[in-house]
């Protein structure tokens, strides 16, 4: 089967020249004249991908979320320099050490090229998330040429670079961004590799006929068991996709014996054995992970909600201005595998009561190549009438409307929204670095901003602590702080000339301003932080003390 059959065996039909085709005289529309040049080679779109998410690493100088440096940086910095903070589910070993060696590899590796100052320790590991979130575009340009055609895998490609969340989160050095990554590339190659006697598969019997390839379901296995090492709860996507193919495939004995069980096995005893020699115990993370956030409701104690939140709040803030454009294509497409796929994880995630945006970034990607398959139906109602060329305009108004409402959404949030924390350790990284800081103290909710791995300085630091209790009720110091700052401050440290700076939200500066000033601090600098508030009060802004004799 040649390859313009194949790419044409799903998805919206191209137009002919009697619908408007080659042999149409009406102009085509700008929109999607571009995408309807003829396939693009990989290399063109991985190049493209390469730039632009090299240039989203660039733009992304806000705090979104503590596990982006406190679960991969800090550890990759202690790993590489042997100073960094571990927080306590390390202690507890539920976290695997796999994510954060990829990093300790490039610190080391910055290191030996005398490159490790601020302005590297900063963006490096962001733009080395970059070469993998390209890596995730190109696949997921792959998968919806697969599932669909060349034309929707542009559209795809498309919506995947203009999401606003998609910006905003898939440089950061989160293990979901890692894990979204290899989710993409690992159904790339599961569906790749799909039985043609498969009818109810999402590829058609004519793809996958000429797509039968053995070693691309061992491929898929390899990066599922990779996922899972990243992210145990990666297992909860690869259940779905194995037990659907599992119930209907014909060798089931084969496919579990001598592919499932071999890979998975050997990817657990490589990342086991890692993590016994990180940890200097016998630690099995997968099973501490799933037990803490799966079956004793552990990460509850970072907050709950709602049931139906990833449903009517969750990802419909996600995927944004798409909703539309995804609702469409999943009934006009009739791909309801890979639409079941989105449903079960969103719904699985929800019977657990601490919710995250980050915990469904994995399907994301797969919502929006949806959106891909309704942009690319659009562009295909081209012709002669004045009705068709309404139509055709109607992808116009689309695009445009999807570029106006996430573009500056994606750079408002990559650029402004809870910048300061960023920026005020940025710049003690840098005064450290000139030998103008001693020790610093942090009077703000735990791991609001990053710590060593930005510091990069074996500098006395204190944050307050957070460590959940095994008595229910007991507050932790920043709960203690927020909720009376000059009480606990005089409770906890009495006299602050013992540190030599001192960082804090505007919020809480007032209610310890004379304390400040009696122990003869002055502020040095104050970087906006947030136009509204999230959780707490207004942190409209992050201030900088230090002592006197030290400016």
């Amino acid at each position: 089967m040649s390859h313009r059959r194949r790419s044409q065996a799903a998805g919206p039909p191209r137009p002919t020249p009697e619908e408007g085709g080659a042999g149409d005289s009406s102009p085509p529309s700008p929109a999607g004249k571009a995408l309807r040049a003829g396939p693009w080679p990989e290399r063109r779109v991985l190049a493209l991908a390469l730039v632009f998410r090299a240039a989203n690493a660039l733009l992304v100088r806000t705090y979104f979320n503590p596990d982006e440096h406190w679960q991969c940086l800090e550890v990759a910095h202690r790993i590489a320099f042997g100073y960094g903070h571990l927080t306590w589910e390390w202690k507890r070993g539920l976290r695997g050490y796999l994510h954060p060696l990829i990093f300790a590899a490039l610190y080391k590796f910055l290191a030996f090229l005398h490159l490790d100052t601020p302005w590297f320790m900063a963006m490096a590991p962001r733009l080395l998330q970059s070469v993998f979130a390209a890596f995730g575009d190109l696949y997921l340009y792959k998968l919806s040429k697969l599932i669909f055609n060349d034309h929707v895998a542009q559209w795809t490609l498309f919506s995947q670079l203009v999401n606003w969340f998609m910006f905003f989160c898939i440089t950061r050095t989160l293990s979901n961004s890692l894990e979204t990554v290899l989710t993409v590339a690992g159904l790339y190659y599961w569906f790749n590799a799909i039985e043609s006697s498969k009818g109810n598969s999402v590829v058609s019997k004519q793809q996958t006929a000429s797509y039968q390839s053995p070693q691309s379901r061992k491929m898929a296995l390899l990066i599922a068991a990779l996922a899972c090492a990243v992210r145990p709860t990666s297992a909860i996507t690869w259940l779905y996709v194995g037990l659907l193919d599992f119930i209907h495939t014909k060798s089931k004995c084969r496919l579990l014996f001598l592919e499932v069980i071999p890979l998975g096995a050997i990817i657990l005893a490589v990342t086991t054995l890692l993590d016994w020699w990180m940890y200097g115990s016998r630690v099995i993370v997968p099973l501490n992970f799933l037990k803490f956030n799966l079956f004793s409701s552990g990460g509850d104690y970072y907050g709950t909600h709602v049931f139906h939140w990833y449903f009517t709040q969750g990802f419909p803030s996600m995927i944004w201005t798409f909703l539309p454009l995804l609702v469409f294509g999943v009934i006009k497409s009739r791909e309801w595998r890979i639409s079941g796929l989105i449903a079960w994880v969103l719904g699985v995630y929800s019977l657990l009561g601490h919710k995250e945006f980050r915990f469904v970034l994995p399907v994301l990607p797969l919502a929006l190549m949806f959106s891909g398959y309704c942009l690319a139906s659009m562009s295909q109602f081209k012709g002669k009438s004045l009705h068709e060329k309404r139509h055709f305009s109607k992808l116009q108004l689309s695009v445009i409307l999807l570029v106006i409402t996430n573009v500056p959404m994606a750079l408002y949030m990559s650029l402004f929204h809870q910048r300061g924390t960023e920026d005020a350790m940025f710049y003690l990284s840098k005064e450290a670095h000139d030998g103008r800081v001693n020790s610093v103290l942090f009077l703000m909710p735990c791991h609001s901003t990053p710590y060593y791995s930005s510091l990069h300085s074996s500098l006395p630091m204190r944050f307050l602590d957070c460590t959940p209790s095994d008595n229910k009720g007991t507050l932790d110091e920043s709960d203690r702080f927020l909720m009376n700052p000059l009480d606990f401050v005089g409770e906890i440290f009495g006299n602050l000339s013992s540190f030599s700076h001192i960082v804090l939200f505007e919020s809480e500066e007032r209610r310890i301003l004379q304390l400040l000033l009696r122990d003869s601090f002055e502020e040095v600098r104050r970087f906006f932080h947030s136009h509204f508030k999230i959780d707490r009060d207004l942190q409209s802004s992050v201030v900088m003390y230090s002592q006197r004799d030290v400016l």
